[in-house]
């Protein structure tokens, strides 16, 4: 059984994955406005990503035979200058969420919840990709500066993603 101050965590773990998905649908919304559908997609499959974090959550808390409270999710941001600036704010999110995530293992490990410590592991490793891959994009993006053509060559690679199955 999910420790209850454990489990409110939890539901505010889900509530902060559907808002990184909002977020990151925002993004890929100022992408396709700005002709960068590659830059759009790679935001759109992360926009999936995160609400498949917060199902995985969702669907722990039912099989552990507790609660889900789903609390108010907040209109994104949806405009950027550049680029550059949309993987800073998404560099900066997502260490973010990785707080979040570490600070919900140490409650459960607190807490002697060995279960959601458990379940939480696959976070805790996630995050370390998410992280990684949003600072590569960025410091991708750093490179290129003010160059067109490497924005292009970039938005065609990140285009390239494919959705996880």
């Amino acid at each position: 059984m999910i420790k209850e101050k454990v489990l409110k965590v939890l539901n505010k773990q889900i509530n902060m994955e559907l808002d990184s998905s909002y977020i990151y649908l925002a993004m890929s919304s100022f992408f396709y406005e700005e002709n960068l559908n590659g830059f759009a997609a790679w935001f759109r499959i992360q926009s999936g990503e995160e609400y498949g974090h917060a199902m995985k959550i969702f669907d722990y808390i039912h099989q552990a035979n507790a609660n889900v409270s789903l609390l108010k999710i907040e209109q994104p941001k949806s405009e950027w200058k550049t680029a550059l600036d949309v993987f800073k704010d998404t560099y900066k999110h997502e260490q973010e969420v990785t707080a979040s995530i570490y600070n919900i293992v140490d409650l459960a490990i607190t807490e002697k919840d060995h279960a959601t410590n458990n379940f939480l592991q696959w976070f805790v490793s996630e995050q370390v990709e998410e992280e990684s891959t949003a600072l590569t994009i960025l410091e991708k993006i750093r490179l290129v500066g003010d160059n067109k053509n490497g924005l292009f060559l970039l938005d065609r690679e990140l285009g390239q993603r494919a959705a996880a199955k």
